[in-house]
């Protein structure tokens, strides 16, 4: 584990004050990574992610379907 000697502004602590509070978390430190962890998620691209990659390399395995013409596909899958 790391640690980290950080400054913040008083808005910042009272997020982190809120967010330990609204999850039941024992201090800062683990306010702090559930942002982390949330900001990896939503913010982060997904092909930054080994998951992203791995999921990637599956479906390239896959056995591809030969779809033909437009109106083959659109006969396929009832978009007339």
């Amino acid at each position: 584990m790391v640690q980290a000697i950080i400054n913040i502004n008083e808005r910042a602590n009272r997020i982190l004050n809120i967010v330990k509070a609204k999850f039941g978390l024992r201090d800062k430190s683990e306010a702090i990574e559930m942002m982390a962890n949330q900001y990896e998620e939503e913010v982060l691209e997904p092909e930054l992610r080994p998951e992203y990659i791995e999921k990637i390399q599956k479906i390239k395995k896959q056995k591809k379907i030969k779809i033909g013409t437009i109106k083959d596909f659109e006969k396929r899958f009832g978009l007339n």
